[in-house]
């Protein structure tokens, strides 16, 4: 793992759920059980293989409140510009002795004209002295290109250096419909440890800071809107859960739909959770962006297995928040996501309960197939199953389509983000009722 710019100053991210130093490999994950003790497993030996963890039904699941975010200590660091939001800017340019109607031009060449400015020299047209200003004070960049990977469908994934050594991965995905989209990450490596996930296999490593999630949308312009056209929509859905990074996530979807800048449309830029349930009605109160739950089961029992989330915030708990919540809303609906994986969810029982859970609920529902990957013991379902999938819940009055993987032949595609280290996540015991369908030994 790549050390912090500091060699004095060991930065260590830490979470309630895993742990992870910035300078050395972590010799356990630590993993909250019931009663609150913490169940250490222990890998000196550094084997890749994950331990299986057995929880059971009625365990609880630790709060998420934690999670650290990535902020240079020097007294003599640079003001991020990407991590401010333009009143901040506006009263930053002040401070600093200068006309707010030069943040206003800065705003626009960071964002807008076709500029996404990454340095003084190409802000044409501002003033000298406030040029001077911002090449002493402030950052242009939150992030540092390392490679950019061309899948056979035309997908790009695009992997960035942050400033203490970690990558992110992000993905551009072009549509013969005229509509292309980025998918970003809001944090390093994810602390929901769904099952399915390869990202999960991470842990936490740390939150992304409001500037590092929207220069993946400014990148993803500036480097590719020559080869694949605009850039039209952004998903918060790289890696990560968005609304356990809530904070910097609101920042950073108001900065991209904001008119004098990256101008997304707010119902073109989509957050997705895994379902905190706090941290979704927050969302919902405080931001106009549209809103993808991942459900990807139709019982409590699988929930808890394949998202260990729903120990915390049960299906009904989630499902009727949404209700109360979207009552208020006009014309929106929300965009539930449903990965099929075989033999687990993706029965025609399956498909009814579906339909019966989201009554009531303004939504589409997106049935996406899984992206096999080293980190899960899952299979895709049949293309056969999810047509009939498909046909049942479309009878049964849901809106509902099906999303064919992207970028899987250079794990771009959904689930698939990320690099685990030797040291991973938890693999939670299969329930017993499941092993036939993943071929593992009762």
């Amino acid at each position: 793992m790549a050390s912090s710019s500091s060699p004095a100053g060991t930065l260590t991210y830490r979470h309630s759920l895993f742990s992870f130093s910035s300078l050395k490999p972590p010799l356990f994950i630590s993993f909250a059980s019931t009663n609150r003790r913490l169940i250490s497993i222990s890998t000196p030996s550094f084997s890749s293989a994950s331990p299986l963890l057995s929880l059971h039904e009625t365990d609880d699941f630790p709060d998420f409140g934690g999670g650290e975010t990535y902020k240079k200590l020097d007294k003599g660091s640079k003001v991020p510009l990407k991590g401010m939001d333009y009143t901040e800017l506006q009263e930053w340019v002040r401070s600093r002795g200068f006309r707010p109607g030069q943040a206003l031009m800065l705003w626009k060449r960071l964002y807008g004209d076709n500029i996404w400015a990454h340095n003084v020299d190409e802000l044409e047209g501002l003033n000298k002295d406030f040029k001077k200003m911002l090449s002493e004070h402030a950052e242009f960049r939150a992030l540092s290109l390392k490679d950019i990977l061309t899948a056979s469908d035309g997908t790009r994934k695009i992997l960035f250096a942050l400033d203490d050594g970690l990558v992110i991965e992000t993905v551009v995905i072009p549509c013969d419909r005229g509509r292309t989209t980025v998918c970003v990450s809001s944090q390093v490596g994810c602390a929901m440890n769904c099952q399915f996930c390869y990202t999960g296999r991470m842990g936490l490593r740390r939150h992304l800071t409001a500037a590092e999630i929207v220069e993946q949308a400014v990148y993803a312009r500036r480097l590719l809107s020559g080869d694949v056209g605009p850039i039209t929509n952004v998903v918060f859905m790289g890696m990560g859960e968005p609304l356990h990074n809530v904070e910097n996530v609101i920042k950073a979807a108001n900065v991209m739909v904001d008119e004098q800048g990256l101008h997304f449309s707010p119902r073109k830029v989509t957050i997705s959770t895994s379902g905190l349930v706090p941290q979704l009605k927050r969302f919902l109160h405080e931001s106009r962006c549209a809103l993808a739950v991942s459900l990807n089961a139709t019982t409590d029992e699988v929930r808890n297995w394949i998202m260990p989330i729903n120990r915390k915030y049960k299906l009904a708990v989630l499902l009727e928040t949404l209700r109360e919540e979207l009552q208020f809303r006009h014309n929106y609906k929300v965009l539930f996501e449903y990965v099929m994986l075989a033999g687990i969810n993706d029965s025609i029982d399956d498909a009814k309960r579906l339909i019966d859970l989201v009554k009531g609920i303004p939504c589409k529902i997106n049935l996406i197939s899984f992206n096999p990957h080293c980190g899960s013991q899952f299979r895709p379902s049949s293309d056969e199953k999810m047509i009939e999938f498909r046909n049942v819940l479309a009878k049964g009055g849901c809106t509902v389509f099906l999303r064919l993987s992207r970028g899987d032949d250079k794990m771009a595609a959904c689930g698939q983000l990320g690099k685990p280290d030797t040291i991973q996540a938890p693999m939670l015991r299969v329930p017993e009722q499941f092993q036939v369908a993943l071929n593992t030994p009762v």
